[in-house]
């Protein structure tokens, strides 16, 4: 087969280049799956590399599971011998392989972020520090800042050790640490940093996966953090065939610990780095490529290219102001139903926003007009409480060490084991330094026991023992319904027959349904590989799949999506860019590149708007339009009067439009008479700030944007003239 056939130029010479460090700069819809695939079906079939010596990572199952199926396709033939998946699942694997020469047992529990929080509300309790200072969401948010920087508890401790505040958080850590060891546990980022103290302390294991990773992969690499950086550049030390895939204007999660400088330096760290651009687009149209270009062009934190298409012009971008936000949810709502008059579909619209918090006008007007719509977010799957529940008893039971999980559902169903009982358990587990399940196995031996409680627990730990008896003697989806029916736990939904109970019943039967699908897929998989893969499911993985829907979600969720048509709304200073971001240049150059983002989304057109009033959380504020919009070159947008028709033919132009400039009377700035002559200088009345003196006017035209500045109490404040409530103070 011919693996380059279809391939342009830039792409080709990717897929050939197959020694040494090669950093792909892939720009948005450049194609880069399909050069990552060619290039390991070409390493295979025509370089004869064996695939078990080929690691490809991506940031995502569904990721990892569609590069796998495309080269399976291109081969023909079985691949399973690569290893193909995330940084978490590779980690996985390498440590349920070697785990036990760092002091953890192999069948290691994988802790979730409700584990995280019991487990930290422990230690919180434990060191007996006040719980309205220290919250265990935001200890844990530290924490794996710390982590995902290689900062050790005794390295914090010490730096802080002045600092009272600081040092109690490295000690809970030092603590949170401690207990995780004792239930043999691992959060999601010890994955990695147990993965790298592995490698690290054992010589034999490195050089093993060394010599074994002769090529590897990684998408999305602008997305990598510290330690996930470090532990490519140690497998990677041997053969130094390391080939980077990503786009430094994508890099867009920096909250989760995401560090561009690993692509922006990546040829300093590897001096004969090979650079190939892929800049042509085979997504959008050039109208809406040229917008995005002009858009990111103003970071300086970048690698220099710039998209390209040989797609047709299509349609301007649309810019539209509205008075508030339920017309901005009216405006997008009546934009859908004519688009779909010329033959669109519900799920061609995307509408994007900044915040979770913005979707509510546009569901409410999207269910007025009958229109379907999904919203990608909300409360997961994996996160409902019978699932967890069930998830709970599957690792107790695969890892009777883990004490989180046991406490989760020792009592689920009721079974008469109250708090007293169990504070008298896990004081005595603790003095002996024993898990709670290896201490209930001689209920006799724990002291100031009722007979009660004793019985209560005898049959706790029968019904435990039992399943572990049976686990490996019937298939996972077999074994989950036994777990469900020998503990009663469906019973008792059973017997509650109420709406709330029916619906968690439906949950659990699509819970048998997920554990069936990992077995087709997996033929040979244990109940290990399946709370491992479980586990491992990350928030793009869990996206429902609604057709003839239009979707409405964050710019974050739909990085990787593309829609032929886009509304990208809420297009304000202050809310897009974030507030937070107006003081801080690193941040602002953050907010552009998810504007990027959000801009490349769209296929053939795109929609940008913005409210002049907008209530958030409560609060009334007066908006200017986006920065972000005054970079955009004036002959690349245009807006659209609410009458007006759109043709899905890109050939033409939307029709009925009116110069940006030049609005419609319908949106055009109304200025109260006395305000025309603003000048820096002038003196004005304020209905809520009182008295000011106005420091700064700019902006168009027409729709002017003024600083004034007020008493110290109030400060510096921006308004668009055309909507401030401001009078000129009379002899000004």
């Amino acid at each position: 087969m011919d693996y380059l056939k279809g391939l342009n130029a830039r792409q080709r010479e990717a897929v050939l280049h197959t020694e040494g460090p090669l950093l792909i700069l892939a720009g948005a819809g450049s194609g880069k799956t399909r050069v990552l695939t060619h290039r390991i079906a070409y390493l295979i079939e025509e370089k004869g590399v064996f695939p078990g010596n080929i690691l490809a990572i991506t940031f995502t199952n569904k990721a990892a599971n569609e590069m796998k199926e495309r080269v399976a396709n291109l081969l023909g033939g079985d691949i399973d011998n690569i290893w193909m998946g995330t940084f978490h699942s590779i980690g996985v694997r390498i440590l349920r392989r070697d785990i036990d020469k760092i002091g953890y047992e192999k069948n290691f529990s994988i802790y979730d972020r409700d584990d995280q929080i019991t487990l930290m509300k422990e230690c919180i309790k434990e060191k007996d520090v006040n719980k309205d200072i220290y919250k265990e969401k935001s200890i844990l948010a530290t924490i794996s800042s710390l982590k995902d920087a290689m900062i050790s508890p005794d390295t914090y401790i010490n730096k802080n050790y002045n600092d009272f505040y600081r040092r109690n958080i490295g000690e809970l850590y030092a603590l949170y640490q401690k207990k995780l060891k004792q239930n043999n546990a691992l959060d999601f980022d010890d994955l990695i940093v147990k993965t790298l103290e592995l490698l690290r302390v054992d010589p034999m294991v490195l050089d093993y996966y060394q010599k074994k990773f002769k090529y590897i992969f990684i998408d999305e690499f602008q997305d990598t953090n510290k330690s996930q950086y470090e532990l490519i550049r140690l497998l990677s030390n041997k053969h130094r065939n390391l080939c980077v895939v990503g786009d430094d204007d994508q890099s867009i999660y920096k909250f989760r610990g995401a560090d561009i400088t690993n692509i922006l330096n990546f040829e300093k760290d590897f001096s004969d780095t090979k650079i190939i651009k892929l800049e042509q687009n085979y997504r959008s149209t050039k109208n809406i490529l040229n917008v995005a270009n002009h858009v990111i062009k103003n970071n300086s934190e970048r690698k220099d290219k710039s998209l390209w298409t040989d797609n047709e012009d299509g349609d301007l971008v649309v810019v539209e102001s509205l008075p508030d936000s339920q017309d901005e949810a009216y405006f997008v709502a009546n934009m859908a139903e004519k688009l779909m008059d010329e033959g669109y579909k519900p799920s061609d619209f995307a509408i994007l926003y900044r915040t979770n918090a913005q979707s509510r006008s546009f569901e409410e007007v999207f269910m007025k007009k009958g229109i379907p719509y999904k919203i990608v977010g909300g409360l997961r799957f994996y996160d409902r409480r019978e699932i967890k529940d069930i998830l709970a008893y599957l690792k107790l039971i695969q890892n009777p060490n883990d004490d989180i999980s046991l406490k989760r559902i020792i009592n689920v169903p009721r079974r008469g084991i109250g708090n007293v009982t169990m504070e008298k358990v896990e004081e005595y587990a603790s003095s002996v330094g024993e898990s709670i399940y290896t201490v209930l196995q001689d209920l006799e031996g724990i002291p100031n026991l009722s007979t009660r409680a004793i019985n209560n627990l005898k049959e706790f730990v029968e019904i435990i023992n039992n399943l572990m008896d049976i686990k490996d003697q019937m298939s996972i989806k077999d074994f989950i319904g036994e777990v469900l029916d020998i503990t009663g736990y469906i019973r008792e939904l059973e017997k509650e027959n109420s709406i709330e109970s029916r619906t968690r019943l439906e949950n659990i039967k699509e819970f048998v349904s997920v554990a069936i699908d990992f077995e087709v897929r997996n033929p040979e998989g244990t109940l290990e590989d399946f709370l491992a893969n479980v586990s491992l499911l990350s928030d793009i993985d869990k996206t429902e799949d609604l057709e003839n829907s239009a979707t409405m979600l964050t710019v974050h969720s739909a990085k990787g999506l593309e829609f032929p048509v886009v509304f990208l709304v809420g297009m304000e200073e202050g809310l897009f860019p974030i507030s937070r971001a107006l003081e801080d240049e690193s941040e602002l150059e953050e907010e552009r590149r998810l504007c990027y983002v959000a801009i490349t989304r769209a296929q053939e057109l795109l929609f940008i708007t913005y409210a002049k009033i907008r209530t958030i959380y409560g609060n009334v504020n007066y908006s200017l339009p986006s920065r972000f919009i005054e970079e955009i070159p004036e002959n690349l947008i245009t807006t659209i009067e609410e009458s007006s028709g759109l043709s899905k033919d890109n050939n033409r132009q939307l029709i009925n439009v009116i110069d940006y400039t030049k609005r419609s009377d319908s949106f055009a700035p109304q200025f109260p008479n006395n305000n025309e002559n603003i000048k820096v200088g002038t003196k004005v009345s304020h209905k809520k700030w009182g008295v000011g003196t106005v420091v700064q006017v700019k902006g168009r035209e027409g729709d002017k944007e003024i600083i004034i500045a007020f008493d110290e109490s109030v400060g510096l404040k921006r308004l668009l003239l055309s909507i401030a409530p401001i009078e000129i103070m009379k002899g000004d």
